[in-house]
């Protein structure tokens, strides 16, 4: 399989502005030139369903779309990647949003819904960090490393003022309260790559492999990551991981990690830096991404994610190809990418944004 380095998948500063044009009634699949982040407008309704981490972002560029072309309904729930996969192999949705590229039974089942021959593709459009936010009373800056998260999540650290917390936390004074953690309930891309980042970098603490259900005994689970915000804000003395955006949404406080080369700050900046060093290991128009979770230098947030969305590169139903193709043109435009820093994600840039730009304008 061949794998390409990706040079640079950096913040853009500033919002982006919208740019779409000949905004029209028109039906047909026609798209403007994706490298000029423009698109041509097409109406219509179409259904799409997964990521729950990408929501704020769906939701900032529907509006944008449907502001500039009025003419189009686009409808997004944000049900998690596992669910969006078994919408979209059903027939339910036109594409699907996952924080994790299709596995190979997806994969052999998405094919097959695009009809034979063809062939459904993983494009990466939203990058973010995995915060581990927390309600904590008193605590504004609390640092935890691979090793401490396993503990938490597995069950084995179950009080806040537990030694391993508070050897990293020198000068923090850490309450005796237990620790409610929470996870995901639904089948999720975040739970996922959050999973694959405690197997790569604690190995020895975390013995429950990498999963889109949780399988760790404990804790309580919540559905979505809107619904993991919400359950920590309204619980002290909780935790639980979900995406930047939602964290900052709630105004709940993120841990620092620290995977070995001192505490870095989640931002998505810190995360940018760490998605650089993003692989492509699929091939031709399928870009499935392998992520290096265990990067260890400053600034440099280790524990991130990239939202796909897939669709069939050839074989979606004439009543929703053009309107697909159209919003996915816009949504890889560099103007909707620099909207996304502005609730905390991560663009796609450089020569992997290129390549995503190219596999949006295979679709036919």
């Amino acid at each position: 399989m061949k794998t390409t380095r990706i040079a640079a998948i950096t913040a853009v500063a500033g919002l982006g502005v919208l740019a779409l044009t000949a905004c029209s009634s028109s039906s047909s699949g026609g798209t403007g030139s994706s490298g000029t982040g423009s698109a041509n407008c097409v109406s219509g309704s179409i259904n799409a369903s997964g990521s729950s981490a990408q929501k704020n972002a769906m939701t900032d560029w529907i509006n944008a779309y449907q502001t500039n072309c009025p003419g189009a309904t686009i409808n997004y729930t944000a049900n998690g990647s596992g669910a969006g996969i078994t919408d979209f192999v059903n027939n339910q949705t036109a594409f699907a949003g996952s924080d994790s590229p299709l596995k190979s039974a997806d994969q052999a089942k998405a094919d097959a819904r695009c009809g034979t021959g063809n062939t459904a593709i993983d494009i990466p459009m939203v990058g973010g960090a995995i915060v581990a936010a927390y309600n904590l009373p008193g605590v504004s800056k609390l640092i935890l490393t691979p090793k401490v998260l396993a503990g938490v999540f597995s069950s084995t650290i179950t009080k806040w003022n537990d030694p391993a917390i508070a050897a990293v936390n020198p000068g923090v004074t850490l309450p005796s309260a237990t620790i409610a953690q929470f996870h995901r309930s639904d089948s999720s891309g975040t739970t996922d790559n959050f999973t694959k980042y405690l197997t790569a970098t604690a190995a020895a603490d975390w013995t429950y492999g990498s999963n889109k259900e949780w399988k760790a005994p404990g804790g309580q689970g919540s559905k979505g990551s809107d619904g993991v915000a919400s359950s920590v804000k309204s619980t002290p003395n909780s935790i639980g991981y979900m995406e930047l955006s939602f964290a900052q949404n709630g105004n709940l406080s993120a841990a620092w990690i620290d995977n070995g080369a001192g505490a870095v700050e989640p931002t998505s900046a810190n995360a940018a830096t760490t998605l650089a060093t993003a692989t492509v290991t699929g091939t031709g128009n399928n870009l499935s991404l392998k992520l290096n979770y265990a990067v260890s230098q400053p600034n440099a947030y280790p524990i991130v994610l990239v939202t796909y969305q897939i669709t069939c590169e050839k074989g979606l139903p004439a009543s929703q190809l053009g309107l697909t193709k159209s919003f996915l043109t816009y949504t890889s435009s560099s103007d909707a990418q620099g909207m996304l820093t502005t609730t905390g994600y991560v663009p796609i840039t450089g020569d992997l944004l290129t390549k995503v730009q190219a596999a949006v304008a295979s679709i036919s």
